[in-house]
């Protein structure tokens, strides 16, 4: 293992400017030193869901950025992501605290991520005195779960199905990273999550699932949401960017929301960390746009 002492961590939560809100993770700008074990070790010491990993730069292609500007404007950097069990495609609130750490260092701007998934383009502005980090989500897509596989996941939950809401129905949604939706019919059977570690991660596994995502809508374009993650090695994330962009692909394709629209996702109230995502989506665009604040965590 190459030497992860001599790797500067930095701490950032993502999706609230509290520091107590939105999700942590840790945040390298230069792990060109460290080796996978190393990254992997710095995550699991740090217990953060996930952990960021800038390994080198790189020059984008103009079609890589927000809006298809020259490469010589936007800034590109490749990125790993670990989670304190294992390396994981991508991560969206690892990326937006990212993003806000080198707008911090650098300025904000237009960035470009390459990450296991494809490229991800970030742009990141002041407004009203805090950073915005926005992500759009690499090409996304929509599937139907087997029947026996769902069952598995109910059980697991230990959630009946007719505690499911039938407007929402059961999908495995991408934009990055695979995540099952499940939408409550109730904010109570939301907020009641309890379920078996060990069995919910085994179908996690076997279905290359990252998170659930646990939806309850409580308006057409408001949702509160939770993500089980054992998979990740901890019970629940606080404020899942990659899942936030899957479920606003999810919505799309299900004619749940219209072409154009923007969402707000409520996560983290039930774990004590509030955080607020925005699901963008553009018509013409298959892509997911999604934005949050953020800021650093006091070692």
């Amino acid at each position: 293992m190459t030497q992860n002492s001599a790797a500067e961590v930095l701490r950032y939560t993502a999706f609230s400017a509290d520091p107590r809100g939105g999700n942590p993770a840790g945040v390298v700008l230069d792990a060109s030193g460290l080796d996978g074990a190393a990254m992997l070790a710095v995550a699991a010491e740090l217990g953060y869901s996930e952990s960021a990993f800038l390994t080198g730069r790189y020059e984008p292609a103009g079609a890589d950025s927000p809006d298809g500007t020259a490469p010589a404007t936007v800034r590109g950097y490749t990125i790993r992501y670990f989670s304190p069990k294992a390396e994981v495609p991508f991560c969206g609130h690892a990326t937006v605290a990212t993003a806000l750490a080198l707008a911090e260092r650098d300025g904000p701007g237009e960035l470009v991520f390459s990450t296991a998934a494809g490229p991800v383009p970030v742009a990141v502005a002041r407004e009203g005195g805090e950073l915005r980090a926005t992500l759009t989500s690499v090409g996304p897509h929509v599937a139907r779960i087997a029947p026996d596989d769902l069952a598995e996941a109910l059980a697991a939950l230990d959630w009946p199905a007719a505690d499911l809401d039938p407007a929402l129905p059961p999908r495995i949604a991408y934009a990055g990273a695979r995540h099952l939706v499940l939408a409550a019919a109730t904010r109570e059977r939301l907020a009641d999550l309890s379920y078996d570690f060990a069995r919910l991660e085994a179908l996690m596994h076997r279905l290359d699932l990252t998170t659930i995502q646990l939806v309850w809508r409580a308006a057409p374009d408001v949702f509160h949401v939770r993500d089980p993650f054992p998979v990740g090695g901890v019970v629940e994330d606080p404020a899942t960017g990659a899942a936030a962009a899957a479920f606003g692909a999810y919505l799309r394709a299900e004619g749940l929301a219209p072409d154009s629209a923007v969402l707000t996702l409520h996560q983290g109230e039930d774990m004590g960390r509030p955080g607020t995502l925005t699901v963008e989506l553009r018509a013409g665009d298959p892509r997911v746009r999604v934005s949050g604040t953020g800021t650093r965590i006091d070692a």
